[in-house]
């Protein structure tokens, strides 16, 4: 699996992050488009990575505290997942946080389903949840 990574929001990297997430957010979830691209692209580092060239997962970062990242836009197109593809992603993330952002930990917005698989991970929940794009979520958190 190769990664790559970019903030250049006319770059082919980036269109192939927004292709993968408005197959999986926009037609898969029904999330609106206008919800799903909004004004934070341009401020986000985009990861996509590739099989054989082929873009088959993506998640954008963003520096939310001088030492928290935000995990957002995870997304992995259908007929790669259970491939152990996601785990791969978060643990590009996770290098990338410490080695280019020099964070101490990292927060995302989980899919309520999603909560099982990022706790493998080492993410723990807080709070309460909550709907975003009407569909059910709690925040997680992981030290690195």
């Amino acid at each position: 699996m190769d990664f790559k990574i970019t903030t250049d929001i006319s770059s082919n990297i980036y269109q192939h992050s927004i292709a993968i997430r408005e197959e999986v957010f926009i037609k898969e979830q029904a999330v609106d488009p206008a919800l799903e691209i909004d004004e934070l692209e341009a401020e986000a580092l985009h990861i996509v990575g590739y099989i054989d060239t082929i873009p088959v997962c993506t998640a954008r970062l963003l520096k939310k505290q001088p030492d928290s990242i935000k995990i957002q836009r995870v997304a992995v197109l259908s007929s790669y997942r259970k491939m152990g593809i996601g785990k791969k992603l978060l643990n590009y993330i996770n290098d990338t946080a410490m080695n280019q952002f020099d964070a101490s930990f990292l927060v995302l917005d989980s899919q309520d389903h999603a909560i099982p698989f990022y706790e493998k991970e080492g993410y723990s929940v807080y709070g309460d949840g909550f709907l975003d794009a009407g569909i059910p979520h709690h925040s997680m958190k992981k030290g690195i």
